[in-house]
């Protein structure tokens, strides 16, 4: 009877798997293209410190496996173009501008709100024989926010600051003089700690965020019934996928303020991924269905 049961069961469940969609062909697995820029320094510390956070953001972005960050040069060069003549502090309207000219989805900004370092000594012990001991606290404050490059909206936006203390019998000095060529390193210093306290829970919250953002990926080459998209595997783009491939139409711009509301899309067809290429960053797909198809064509997951 038991047995019976457990066969039953087995049978169910096995036919549960089997109507289960099959991942590796579906649009599971996608990596939202985002784009990091360096963090205002509003706490005053020096030191790029507002790049140096930004690097640690990067680093968390890229554990949690949802998201391709682009490259700081690739970036930068972007930067310097379209902030030219700008006061120098990005606003969401400018990041949304970087944005799209680096094809990202999403741009993350911030500022470093609170960063520093304080000490209380004292001395322990009897007559003459006395040793020396202090209490360091370190504590870092970061301001997060997301915002979409389509819309300039702000997705979403956290805030977060922590501290790391020790505590002991110590002769050591803190080095304030920041160094983050090394990461790892940076990472177990006090005021190291307390950074990326911070900031994995600001980013933690930017992950649950992420399906607000739409993923998508662009043509970058049409050669008959063949074309070639980014990205590829480093995007989580994998071959036997389908994906949707729309052209842009007129931009919209709002007639009171002059900011881009987006543009028009116009679905034109389906594609099939057949084969990774460029080592991941694109891929080479054969046409399903429709035509028209053009380099710069925006490609979507539905």
């Amino acid at each position: 009877m038991m047995f019976a049961i457990a066969r039953k069961f087995h049978i169910v469940v096995f036919a549960v798997l089997l109507a289960l969609p099959v991942l590796a062909n579906g649009p599971d697995g996608l990596k939202v293209r985002v784009a990091v820029i360096d963090f205002e320094d509003k706490a005053g510390y020096g030191h790029n410190i507002g790049r140096g956070v930004a690097d640690m953001v990067v680093t968390s972005l890229v554990e949690t496996k949802k998201f391709t960050v682009l490259e700081r040069a690739e970036m930068d060069k972007i930067m310097k173009e379209i902030m030219r003549g700008e006061s120098g502090i990005v606003t969401p309207s400018t990041a949304a501008k970087i944005g799209k000219q680096l094809g990202a989805a999403a741009v993350i900004i911030g500022s470093v709100t609170e960063f520093g370092i304080s000490s209380n000594k004292g001395d322990v012990g009897i007559g003459r024989f006395k040793v020396g001991r202090k209490t360091d606290v370190a504590r870092v404050g970061v301001d997060i926010r997301l915002v979409d490059t389509e819309s300039g909206e702000i997705l979403t936006a956290k805030s977060a600051v922590k501290e790391q203390s020790s505590k002991g019998i110590s002769f050591d000095v803190i080095d304030r003089n920041l160094d983050f060529s090394n990461l790892r390193k940076w990472d177990r210093t006090l005021p190291g700690k307390a950074a990326r306290k911070a900031i994995d829970e600001c980013v933690g919250h930017i992950a649950a965020s992420s399906p607000k953002l739409a993923w998508q990926g662009k043509l970058i080459k049409v050669s008959g019934s063949t074309v070639f998209l980014r990205p590829g595997s480093k995007g989580g783009v994998k071959p036997g996928m389908e994906l949707y491939v729309y052209s842009k139409g007129e931009e919209l711009i709002d007639p009171d303020t002059g900011e881009s509301l987006g543009s028009e899309e116009e679905k034109i067809g389906k594609i099939k991924v057949i084969s990774d290429i460029s080592g991941g960053k694109a891929c080479k797909a054969e046409i399903v269905s429709g035509e028209g198809f053009a380099a710069g064509n925006i490609v979507k997951a539905r």
